[in-house]
């Protein structure tokens, strides 16, 4: 699917479910939108889209929880594998199933410097590095404090693709709300195991 064709209606739900993500997508872009062009903005949006691409700033904090043997080990890396496997099949199934078009001018930020940013080739919705975020934040991490550190992460890259244009507002918007609810039952499910295994 293109990423260079024009914006259509998620799954062309009717006209009141369309005009609402329009306004919403409004929104994200007059607020997020604002600072797109300067370099320092640029740049740490690109540089905290590549830290969450393909999970790599949650293998370091998994590490780095697993950095000592025993049942916060195990926790860790059960937590990891659940959370990746989980956000990745649900980001797939969820896209193929709505099919919506990238943002018609997704901005190459970065693009032959040292912070080049992978160029989307999947659908648009939702967000897979939004989704996979609040999904492993949800999961891996421990007490209020690093919970909050985690999902204030995950909105900070949520942020930064629709500010690189990879991704209209409900697009993110959505990939969070999906995140989070995969992230809780995968969390369920790790915490059982966890237990049952003590």
């Amino acid at each position: 699917m293109s990423v260079d064709a024009p914006r259509r209606p998620l799954a062309s739900r009717g006209p009141a479910v369309a005009q609402l993500l329009e306004s919403l997508d409004d929104a994200g872009e007059a607020t997020l939108g604002r600072l797109r062009g300067r370099p320092w903005a640029d740049t740490a949006a690109a540089a905290v889209s590549n830290l969450a691409d393909y999970g790599y700033v949650w293998v370091g904090l998994a590490l780095w929880k697993a950095r000592r043997p025993g049942p916060s080990r195990r926790r860790a890396v059960l937590a990891l594998a659940g959370a990746g496997v989980t956000s990745y099949g649900v980001n797939k199934a969820v896209k193929r199933l709505v099919g919506r078009q990238r943002p018609h001018d997704v901005t190459a930020t970065g693009r032959g410097g040292p912070l080049a940013v992978r160029r989307p080739t999947s659908s648009s919705f939702p967000s897979g590095h939004t989704l996979a975020a609040f999904c492993t934040a949800v999961v891996l991490t421990d007490g209020p404090a690093q919970t909050a550190g985690a999902l204030g992460f995950a909105a900070v890259v949520a942020a930064s693709r629709v500010h690189l244009r990879a991704h209209h507002a409900s697009d993110v918007v959505g990939g969070a709300l999906i995140g989070t609810a995969a992230g809780l039952a995968v969390r369920r499910f790790v915490l059982d195991r966890c237990d049952a295994q003590e």
